[in-house]
Order: structure tokens, then C-alpha cells, then sequence
């Protein structure tokens, strides 16, 4: 398994990886093509995709907006769970945020996805009560 920079020439495998995965929560107004390729231009080299024999195995969105870094849309095929995809995923994600001067990272997760939330509790993220997402559709 090899970490790679993730392109839009990857998008096609991505998107059926996060169609697979529970605990992705995709919105087809702003989780389509044209939209990754913009969010993938406005932060460069900190997206990234796990490969088996050029295969995508797991994918990682991240992000910043100059003062903190966001990982989005974590996924890892099943059958490549446990295996270390997902941690590296993020490890590299988080390093280069870190070598551009982003000193904390925030991670979406699902209050209901069991899995997403054991791994992140496992990696050392916590859990913030003290902040509530609030979303509203703009268009």
C-alpha cells in the first residue's frame, strides 16, 4: 500500500470508495467532479488516497482556511481496514498541515457512524461538546 497526493484523476474511484463506505455523508450540489477539482486547487498537496497496486484503497479530503486544518470524507474499503490505511490517511494529512503552519485540525464525523468514531477516539482526537455545527443551504 502506497499514500499518494490525491488528483481529480482519482475522483471517479474515490467517489465509488465513499458510495461503499458507511458514515459518508455525500450531497451530490457540492460532492461532484468540477467541485473536488475546485477544493483540491485551493488546497494543494493535502488530499491524499491510499493505493494497492494502484487501486484506491482509502482517500482523505483536507483542507485549511489559514488558521485551522479540516479532514473530511475519511474512507477505507473494508477489506483494507485495520491495516493502517487510515491512520497513515490522516498522519500525512495532519503533517502537511503542520508544515505549512496550521496548528490544529478539526475532523468530521457522524455522531451515528460507531466505526468512524472508535478510530478517531483511537488516533487521540477528542470529542468537542462545547461547539455545535449548525449548516444552512445558501443557494
Amino acid at each position: 500500500m502506497k499514500i499518494v497526493e490525491m488528483n481529480i484523476g482519482h475522483y471517479e474511484d474515490v467517489l465509488r470508495l465513499w458510495h461503499r463506505c458507511e458514515g459518508v455523508g455525500l450531497d451530490k450540489k457540492v460532492d461532484n467532479k468540477n467541485k473536488a477539482a475546485i477544493y483540491l486547487a485551493r488546497n494543494p498537496g493535502l488530499s491524499f488516497v491510499a493505493l494497492d497496486k494502484q487501486k484506491v484503497i482509502g482517500a482523505v479530503l483536507c483542507g485549511h482556511d489559514g488558521r485551522r486544518g479540516y479532514l473530511y470524507h475519511l474512507a477505507v474499503a473494508d477489506e483494507f481496514r485495520n491495516k493502517g490505511a487510515g491512520r497513515r490517511l490522516v498522519q500525512k494529512a495532519v503533517s502537511k498541515l503542520r508544515s505549512i503552519g496550521i496548528r490544529k485540525c478539526h475532523a468530521f464525523v457522524f455522531r451515528d457512524n460507531v466505526k468512524g468514531n472508535k478510530f478517531w477516539k483511537r488516533m487521540g482526537w477528542t470529542q468537542r461538546n462545547d461547539l455545535r455545527l449548525i449548516s444552512k443551504d445558501i443557494t
